[in-house]
This record gives C-alpha cells, structure tokens and sequence, in this order.
C-alpha cells in the first residue's frame, strides 16, 4: 500500500483536476446558453429557404438553370471539414474525422478528395492524410456571417470554375447538450428536391424566376454554411461541458477512493505504532 504522502499527494491532484474540470464544464454552460439560442433561432429560416429554392432552382429548364446546379461526373470531390480549435470535448472532432476518412476510404474512394479545414483539430489530421486547400482555424475568433460568407463565396467559385464537382460540409449538429449528430451534406451542387413543381406553383415570383434564383441561391448557400458552423459551434460547448461533467464526476469518485484508502493507511500506521508500544512495554516488563 502507498505510503501516507504519497496518498495525500494524489488526493491534492485530483482534486486540483477536479476544481479545473468543474469550471471549465462552468464555462461551457455559460456558452452553450448563447450559441443555442443562435442556432435555434435561425434553423428554421435557413432550412425553409433552402428547400425553397432547391425547388425553385430545379423546376427550371436545364438551359436556363443556375450554373450552381450543375450536375457533372464526381471526379474531385472538395470536403469542408468542421471541428473545433481545442480537444476536450469527448468525441466531438473524432467523429468528425472518422467520416471524413470513411469519405476517403470508401465514398470517394478512388476520387480526388481535398479539404477545407475550418478548426485546428481537421487541419491538423487531415494535412496528414490528405490535401487541405485552405485552413479557416481563426474563424472562431470572430464567427460571424460575413466572415463565413467569404468562404462561401470562394466555395462557390471553385465549384463554378470546374475545380471541384461536389463539394460535401461535415459537421456536428446540435440535437441538445449531450447529444450531437455527424451531418454530411451536399453543398453543390444543389440538390433537387421532389414535388419541385408542385412547390413553384404555390407561389408568385416578381420579377422571375431566373433572376430570384441568381440572387438568392448564393445567399442560401452561405447561409446553409453559416448554419452549419453554428450547429458545430453550439455542438462542440455541449460535448465539452458533458465531458467536463462526466471528468468532475470521476474525479470526486476517485478522490473518495483515496480518501478511503489514506483513512485505511492512517489506521493501520497508527494499528502498528499501538502494537510496537505494546510489545516494548511487554518486552520491559519482561
């Protein structure tokens, strides 16, 4: 059995870990609160004007049709790759790269598959393992949409330019603290939905729809990007804070047990110094 100190030593880490723990888990609430409450907000809008114009671009005839709705052979494939800056979040960006190696592996296998790494956990697996044609780590420091919309926008034109023929976003998205679900969704081109003409139908467009269609479908596609970093954004402040619930959790067990186990030491020290005493003054009387 370790010796006293040994004992009380572990007891001051622990709970020096536990104290750490339990503020950052303290930090995470604070965050998620906000970044919840955003996500929340605009996840109806942005999911409404997707498919809106999901069905207005589809039910245009193929020569008039957006250019971001281009359907061409998948040959090059460009994934964006959404995780966060800093670990401790449970399996929050390990999930996140397991999918985009299963995109590699086995999706796109045999298909030219490059990355856009926005956080410095993808940048830092996938330049490994793959090409990372841009790295957007410092987003965070200032997530808002303009800045998203700049990305956007350059994933847009490497579309419309041929470079790419799909191109995929793999995020986290948020269902509540402790739950968060990996998405991989089709970004370009966009995709049709069923029932597109029944849905133009149901409304009147002024002044066509070839023009609404060349003004809003850009703004719908930084807005589902937008989405997406915000989902992944609240996601990561709930695996953090279940995580750093679940660390405190083990670290107050673990700190019991060794109180158990110095209280035990304690007692049998103090056992061996009563039982020395004792046999010395037999071995006296003696």
């Amino acid at each position: 059995m370790a010796n006293l100190k040994e004992i009380r030593n572990r007891i001051s880490s622990v709970s020096s870990t536990m104290q750490i723990t339990s503020a950052m888990k303290m930090v995470s609430a604070a965050k998620l609160k906000k970044a919840q409450d955003a996500i929340t907000a605009m996840r109806p809008y942005a999911d409404k004007l997707t498919e809106l114009l999901q069905g207005l671009s589809a039910s245009l005839d193929s020569d008039s049709g957006s250019v971001y709705a281009d359907n061409r052979e998948v040959k090059k494939v460009l994934v964006v790759a959404i995780t966060s800056n800093r670990g401790l979040a449970g399996a929050f960006n390990s999930n996140i790269l397991k999918q985009c190696t299963v995109l590699i592996n086995e999706k796109y296998a045999g298909k030219q598959v490059d990355f856009v790494a926005i956080g410095k956990k993808a940048n830092d697996f996938l330049t490994k393992r793959s090409k990372v044609i841009a790295n957007h780590s410092s987003l965070y420091d200032d997530l808002t949409f303009d800045n998203v919309s700049a990305i956007a926008e350059d994933l847009m034109e490497q579309f419309t330019l041929g470079n790419y023929d799909r191109i995929d976003i793999v995020y986290n998205k948020f269902k509540n603290a402790a739950t968060q679900i990996v998405m991989t969704e089709q970004f370009l081109p966009i995709v049709p939905i069923e029932g597109a003409d029944n849905l133009s139908s149901d409304y009147v467009f002024e002044p066509s729809k070839i023009e609404i269609v060349e003004h809003l479908i850009p703004k719908s596609l930084k807005t589902q990007l937008y989405k997406g970093i915000r989902d992944s954004f609240a996601s990561e402040h709930g695996a953090r804070m279940t995580a750093m619930h679940k660390a405190t959790d083990n670290a107050t067990e673990l700190r019991d047990q060794l109180k158990l186990s110095y209280n035990q030491a304690r007692q049998a020290a103090i056992t061996n110094e009563i039982l020395e005493i004792v046999g010395g003054a037999e071995a006296l009387n003696n």
